[in-house]
């Protein structure tokens, strides 16, 4: 009856999707709207695309299932004599050759197959009941590989059980795409992680490095791994002068000019200081120099020494693709376009971390190692956030966060234009572009009244959002509406349809306290107003709040 069954199973879903493609081609026995025909069908084929989704997720963990039934299965059968070594081949190539997979591919998904099955039953039950996805589950699966089973479960509940106290607000794992998921996943797991970030960071910065990868068409890539701060840092200053190139003249896309800005640093422009044995100090001193010609490829005469909000006020450009130091010590002459050498005038300067740094009080007074926030990235040691703070970055802020909740708190202005310090607020909140699955980072973003000005909205984080330039056009041109937004919350979006897509929130946590210290749930009177008694050169408002508490005054 087994296999019989089987084969009956799969005909009736053969079936099915013989009557799915009927109804698509416009061959059903009742169509999807008789008074509007075309809109009918455009609503049918969203219906049919949410459940395709849901029926992938329930055979993603229908084929994880068997796998893993079946790794048992061959074990047992090949009996104790068999090495287990031998026994993973064979099972790894028989799946491989079922399902067309290589053996790398095949070994991958019996690994992540075994993971989700047998010790992420949240996860697996979310995969059967189609609320997540088979990317949603590698993602669990990769980022609970190193924990133990408790924080495992940890994780998982935080995610996928509605019930558990402080869980993720905002839109639910699995109608986020896998990708930004993946974000908020690795984040918690920074935070709750059983050993220190600052020595798992210490591990990480021993294997920093640059490797190189050819590709197709006459093309490679050519990628570093480095320190946080350090590879945001320089993917912001490429931004922003990237962005500083842009005008009528110039036919580059950003992401060309990106890759132009690189090249050229790299090629001839990068005149990087010593760097110790951690990867800090010079690690971070790599210089982009400008000739007056700008970047390769650039219109002549066009000067790229210009800055960009959230950028140092130092000059930041790169010389032509073409480029020689002319002495060991670093000083280089830059090749214009002609050929010609120029020396260049710009002195060099550091590229620092040009992004919000949210640091913890205690962190950042070294009595806890509570991970500091990076907007842009996640959670970076506190060792990597005190240097930032000491080196005077200029774009760093000191947040002002609820210390029982970790959340920004709100501010506003009665006027159109914003602050510096709103921005960086809007930022803290939405970190990114805020349409479903754009990553855009916040600081190459817009700042958008939901409700217009005009229409009497206000200039209030509550009634901002910060869409990338692509999605601040949809939102002008098409259909799709930015829902209302809160001090904490993004705005969501309505699309022309009226579907409605949640907003993907930040996990704010409560900061960490030192030992034998605690906030108690209920505050008393005093703890808001009305004290000045604590007042420390070079401490925030809400440090001061927070002194209060600590040292309560006399009655």
């Amino acid at each position: 009856m087994g296999t019989a069954a089987v084969v009956k199973a799969f005909g009736e879903i053969r079936a099915a999707l013989a009557v799915l493609n009927a109804e698509l081609d416009g061959a059903g026995l009742v169509p999807f709207s008789a008074a509007d025909p075309l809109a009918g069908l455009a609503d049918g084929c969203l219906d049919i695309l949410a459940g395709t989704r849901e029926v992938e997720a329930g055979f993603a963990a229908l084929k994880a299932k068997a796998a893993v039934k079946y790794t048992e299965a061959a074990c047992a059968v090949a009996g104790p004599d068999v090495p287990l070594v031998a026994q993973e081949m064979a099972v790894a190539a028989e799946i491989g050759c079922v399902l067309a997979l290589g053996p790398r591919a095949a070994s991958s998904f019996l690994a992540t197959s075994h993971a989700v099955v047998s010790s992420l039953p949240r996860t697996f039950a979310g995969l059967q009941a189609g609320s997540l996805s088979w990317q949603h589950a590698v993602v669990m699966a990769d980022e609970t590989a190193c924990l133990d089973a408790a924080g495992a479960a940890a994780l998982e509940a935080h995610f996928l059980d509605p019930d558990v106290p402080d869980g993720a607000r905002g839109c639910p794992a699995g109608e986020l795409p896998a990708h930004r998921f993946r974000v908020k996943a690795r984040t918690w797991r920074e935070r709750h992680h059983a050993e220190s970030i600052e020595k798992r960071h210490a591990k990480g910065v021993v294997e920093r490095r640059v490797e190189f990868r050819p590709d197709r068409d006459g093309m490679a890539w050519l990628s570093a791994c480095l320190p946080a701060d350090q590879a945001l840092a320089g993917w912001n200053r490429l931004t922003a002068v990237a962005r500083s190139l842009q005008g009528p003249d110039e036919h580059r896309t950003l992401t060309q000019l990106r890759a132009d800005l690189f090249a050229s640093a790299v090629l001839g422009g990068c005149t990087p200081d010593r760097t110790d044995a951690h990867g800090t100090a010079g690690g971070a001193n790599a210089h982009m120099t400008a000739a007056s010609t700008g970047v390769s490829g650039a219109p002549a005469g066009r000067d790229a020494r210009t800055t960009s909000t959230g950028t140092d006020a130092s000059p930041a450009t790169a010389c032509g693709a073409r480029a020689r130091h002319s002495d060991s010590s670093g000083e280089g002459d830059c090749l214009t376009a002609a050929g010609s050498v120029e020396e260049t005038d710009v002195p060099p300067t550091s590229i620092r971390a040009q992004v919000l740094v949210t640091v913890p009080v205690f962190s950042l007074l070294g009595l806890t190692d509570e991970p500091a926030m990076l907007d842009g990235y996640g959670p970076i040691p506190p060792s990597m956030a005190r240097e930032l703070v000491a080196s005077g970055a200029e774009s760093f802020h000191r947040v002002l966060v609820d210390p029982r909740d970790g959340a920004p708190l709100e501010i506003g202005r009665t006027s159109y234009r914003l602050t510096k310090a709103m921005r960086a607020w809007l930022r803290m909140r939405d970190a990114k572009c805020p349409f479903p699955g754009c990553s855009n980072h916040s600081l190459d973003n817009e700042a958008d009244h939901l409700l217009a000005w005009a229409n009497g909205g206000t200039t209030g984080i509550s009634n901002l959002g910060q869409p990338c330039p692509k999605h601040h056009k949809l939102r002008h041109t098409t259909g799709w509406k930015p829902t209302p937004a809160t001090k904490n919350e993004p705005p969501g979006w309505t699309s022309p349809t009226g579907r409605h897509y949640a907003s993907e929130h930040q996990d704010w946590e409560p900061p960490s306290w030192p030992p034998g210290l605690a906030l108690e749930p209920r505050l008393p009177e005093w703890s808001v107003a009305g004290c000045v008694d604590v007042v420390r050169l070079g401490f925030s408002p809400g440090e001061q709040w927070l002194g209060r508490i600590l040292h309560p005054p006399s009655a």
